[in-house]
């Protein structure tokens, strides 16, 4: 793996937004605020010319977003990019990004998750360069910042750091329009924790304990890339299967049939060999077909490859979320309920 240079105080943020972007007037005041505050961290902040802008679901045209991208990683002075936001429409970029000179550049650390799983995912097992699944850069409007920002953060400015799991975390919902219904945040608010964090190890053992390379994100957004000229995941797995694999998947939308199909497309295309173990964070919104719940999914799909499965960890769409080092390689505990992941 390329490992980007640490970041340091004095360094410089760029912010980009390649897939959706900041519109809405509330959200851009928020990202005012995000930018202030890092700034007040030590570090200097640029923004590309699209992260204020969205039509029809994009920032801008694919063309445009890749290059603003582009501009962030030719340039020197930026170590580490914050995105602003996820989205749906990603993957169109890919075609207009030049991954041949980007393999000339200096590897700078990125930081997304959602969406930002196609470029993490790219990165990681085409370009060998980790990248960290966590907040975008809204979130660094919070005040204080919530714990899990900082350690963000922290990893990219060369520590080694203990994550264990939180106390509480943020609802669930069976629908959108349900989970939409109550953003009535204000620009400074932290995350909303009411419900009691219970990490679930549903293949048996009292402790689960493994460590390898970590590979994933969400899975709505990793699906994208199968059978495409963008899917090294195989050739990647094979590689660093001395490391051990370990998957980390996570939902923002998503039914028991799909999820079903996704594993057993993933399962029958060779991604889960070599792997160690798999964690599944919560899922945003879960729509349970035939009775079939998200665990009941997993197990049903995953449970003859005899490897330890852990679901509900503190990753992903329902905050507060874990820094999950896309490339990197983690150890992860999981008993009684609670978890840790050390890096």
């Amino acid at each position: 793996m390329k490992y980007p240079e640490n970041l340091k105080k004095g360094d410089t943020i760029g912010i980009c937004a390649p897939s959706g972007g900041i519109h809405k007037e509330i959200k851009q005041k928020k990202l005012d605020v995000a930018i202030e505050q890092l700034k007040h961290m030590g570090y200097k902040v640029i923004e590309t010319e699209s992260v204020r802008k969205q039509e029809k679901g994009r920032s801008a045209s694919a063309k445009q977003r890749a290059k603003e991208l582009m501009e962030l990683l030719e340039n020197d002075q930026v170590k580490l990019i914050l995105f602003a936001t996820g989205g749906n429409y990603l993957f169109e970029i890919f075609d207009y990004l030049d991954l041949e000179k980007i393999k000339t550049l200096k590897p700078k650390w990125m930081q997304g998750y959602s969406d930002i799983t196609g470029l993490e995912f790219l990165w990681n097992t085409v370009l060998e360069i980790p990248s960290i699944y966590c907040d975008t850069v809204g979130s660094y409007a919070m005040k204080p910042l919530y714990e899990n920002l900082v350690n963000a953060l922290e990893i990219v400015s060369g520590k080694s750091i203990i994550q264990k799991s939180f106390k509480k975390h943020e609802k669930t919902y069976q629908s959108l329009e349900d989970a939409f219904a109550e953003e009535t945040r204000d620009i400074y608010a932290g995350y909303e924790l009411t419900e009691p964090v219970k990490w679930k190890n549903i293949t048996g053992e009292n402790k689960i304990e493994i460590k390898g390379r970590m590979i994933g994100g969400c899975i709505e957004c990793v699906s994208q890339l199968f059978g495409t000229k963008y899917d090294n995941i195989c050739q990647y797995i094979e590689k660093y299967k001395q490391d051990g694999i370990i998957w980390y998947l996570e939902a923002f939308e998503i039914n028991s049939p799909t999820l079903t199909s996704t594993l057993w497309q993933m399962k029958h295309s060779g991604y889960f060999n070599n792997v160690k173990g798999i964690i599944f964070g919560r899922p945003f919104v879960f729509h349970k077909v035939y009775e079939i719940s998200f665990q009941e999914a997993v197990k049903e799909v995953l449970s003859d490859l005899n490897i330890p499965i852990i679901c509900d960890a503190d990753i992903g769409h329902v905050a507060p979320q874990m820094a999950i080092v896309n490339g990197g390689i983690m150890k992860i505990t999981s008993e009684n309920g609670k978890g840790m992941i050390e890096y």
